[in-house]
């Protein structure tokens, strides 16, 4: 019938951890391995991590299981999502919040946070229709469509993250190679030191940026 074999099994493996996906829950990708080996190099033991669009938690569950002792605080707009994102992460002690980007998330946590990692959609709107039947059937469009460029979410997020980290805290975002350069500057424009890293083989792009 076309079903993502993540939903029919219940679980999908990324990073070598078995993360729990429901249906109607946007699948952990592996080319976003690369965003969460990047945010392990640049998160200490005990930080404080934010994962925004969280889906399943497979990002926050996969960084958890990397540095010791991180404290998880998670956002998803989707409820189905955010039910999903429970299971994963409340065994590892993360805390989930149902709402838009930064909306949900506690007040004591602003400028608390040293690191804020955001899987939002980026898929440009138009493109959307060409996406697998898996992805566009079977997901959320709301975890797909980025907008007009694909990039409406990341501004937001770049926007907001500064009020939210530590000074040397870092934001992590994944984008695609051909929006890297005007995610950058998007960064740029928020206050953020920005970086491009790119994987050819996943094939995968991080815009890293440092507050």
């Amino acid at each position: 019938a076309g079903l993502p074999l993540e939903h029919v099994l219940g679980w999908a493996d990324f990073c070598g951890q078995r993360i729990a996906v429901d249906p109607g829950v946007f699948v952990p990708r592996r080319r976003t391995e690369l965003l969460v080996q990047c945010a392990a190099a640049l998160t200490p033991p005990g930080a404080t991590v934010v994962d925004l669009a969280c889906g399943s938690g497979a990002i926050g569950a996969a960084i958890a299981a990397l540095v010791d002792g991180v404290t998880l605080h998670a956002v998803d707009i989707e409820p189905a999502a955010v039910r999903c994102a429970q299971r994963n992460l409340t065994p590892l002690g993360g805390r989930v919040y149902l709402g838009d980007l930064y909306d949900p998330l506690p007040t004591r946590l602003r400028g608390q946070v040293d690191l804020l990692v955001a899987n939002v959609p980026y898929v440009p709107s138009a493109a959307v229709g060409l996406l697998p039947a898996e992805a566009r059937l079977h997901e959320p469009l709301v975890a797909l469509d980025g907008g007009p460029d694909g990039l409406d979410l990341l501004r937001r997020v770049a926007a907001g993250a500064r009020a939210w980290l530590r000074p040397g805290g870092h934001l992590l975002v994944e984008t695609s190679a051909e929006q890297a350069a005007a995610a950058a500057d998007a960064y740029a424009a928020a206050g953020l030191t920005p970086e491009v890293v790119s994987d050819d083989e996943l094939p995968a792009t991080v815009v890293i940026g440092r507050a």
